[in-house]
């Protein structure tokens, strides 16, 4: 499946657009979630005075990453060579909406992506669901089979599969251990420049 005809694109931002800096496993020890435990569900589980607390505390540091933010080699020219061939840009995240526009405006990505394509854990149900996909997919009135989302970790290319798009794993290491739900792989975020 080639991605040339692919009119919509979907990315992840932490590790994707960004060089990856977020070590979650000391964001659990920090806001006291045990170790392996996905972040916001766990959350969501808290009671809420202690949800509030913990949620106030995960702000607090992702805003401090937001700030350190660089961005993933190759993000530009990628995302400008989208843009000049008129295709849909949005992003997809985990973070909620102050922290994503403080990221994107940090490493200097943000007049990439209008306002209303900027999918945060804000605005609907987080990555793994496809819900942020099915939002962008109605946004764009775009046909499932010329859209593509591309992250580096397993909950970006679950909600592409699971919204019936296709998925662009990137993995820095070339080992891509979740086939099933990979259509393609990169190791470089420049090399979408080839493939597009």
């Amino acid at each position: 499946m080639s991605l040339k005809n692919c009119r919509h694109w979907i990315f992840d931002m932490d590790g994707t657009l960004t060089l990856p800096v977020h070590d979650f496993e000391e964001i659990r020890k920090q806001i006291g979630i045990p170790s392996g435990r996905p972040i916001l569900e766990a959350i969501e589980q808290m009671p809420r005075a202690e949800a509030t607390r913990v949620t106030r505390h995960l702000h607090e540091l992702e805003m401090e990453l937001a700030y350190r933010a660089q961005p993933q080699p190759g993000a530009r020219k990628v995302l400008e060579a989208l843009a000049g061939r008129g295709r849909d840009l949005g992003i997809l995240t985990r973070n909620g909406r102050e922290i994503t526009r403080a990221t994107l405006k940090t490493i200097g990505l943000e007049q990439y992506f209008d306002r209303e394509s900027v999918i945060c854990r804000d605005t609907c149900l987080p990555k793994p669901s496809p819900d942020g996909v099915h939002r962008l997919l109605k946004r764009w009135n775009a046909a499932k089979e010329e859209t593509v989302i591309v992250g580096d970790y397993l909950y970006d290319i679950q909600a592409g599969s699971a919204a019936g798009i296709r998925t662009v794993h990137f993995d820095c290491r070339g080992v891509f251990p979740w086939p099933e739900y990979t259509h393609h792989g990169i190791t470089r975020l420049g090399d979408l420049e080839r493939m597009i």
